[in-house]
């Protein structure tokens, strides 16, 4: 309980023994007030003055602002339907890419002020939690590129059905990049998926001809 609340301090209460002047009981506030603070340890007025200030570019940041309200288990619900990644790897990998700098990723910044940088995140993490969420996002994008290469190269799927999972797969990953804030031109997303279509053409038939070589 606060100072404020403590019955202990109320008028006409004395100290200890209960032999002190009851005419007194606004100096003994006074001084309870005082002399009960423990040194080194900060009093409530002062935690907001004396805490850490939000660095500049993490005020700035503007991924994730149509995410705003969101939380955490609708988000995680709807990768886990669509993806392998949890959001808490989705955002971290995002953070990761964003907040990279030449000597490495700043994982102590991401961690510290992760719920001022992703509105669906709502506790700090340490570094080394960071780098947990960051190396599991690259486990599974490994995974499943292996997956999916094999498929592509293995001949289960036609042409044509290799082009709807590629369709489907481009789909929710643009969803993703739109819901992050990036601004995806037509131009572009035409391009993209044309270009990604015409290397798995590529991909299936090299394999092919590998295949048919070795038989």
């Amino acid at each position: 309980m606060d100072q404020d609340g403590d019955p202990s301090t109320g008028p006409g209460t004395t100290d200890g023994d209960g032999g002190g002047n009851p005419g007194s009981s606004h100096e003994q506030v006074q001084r309870s007030s005082t002399d009960d603070a423990m040194p080194g340890v900060p009093q409530e007025d002062t935690l907001e003055d004396e805490s850490d200030p939000i660095p500049e570019d993490v005020q700035k940041y503007a991924r994730f602002k149509k995410m705003d309200g969101a939380q955490y288990d609708r988000v995680n619900e709807f990768l886990r339907d669509r993806t392998y990644i949890t959001a808490r790897e989705w955002a971290i990998a995002r953070l990761c890419a964003d907040f990279r700098t030449e000597t490495g990723v700043e994982m102590t910044k991401i961690g510290e002020n992760l719920p001022e940088l992703v509105p669906f995140m709502t506790d700090t993490y340490t570094p080394q939690a960071v780098n947990q969420a960051r190396s599991s996002f690259e486990d599974k994008v490994r995974t499943a590129g292996a997956t999916f290469l094999y498929g592509a190269m293995c001949d289960f799927f036609t042409a044509e059905e290799l082009d709807d999972v590629m369709y489907e797969a481009t789909e929710v990953s643009k969803f993703l990049l739109e819901v992050e804030g990036v601004d995806l031109a037509v131009e572009d997303e035409l391009e993209a998926e044309e270009r990604i279509s015409s290397v798995m053409r590529e991909v299936r038939e090299a394999s092919k001809e590998l295949r048919e070589s070795e038989e």
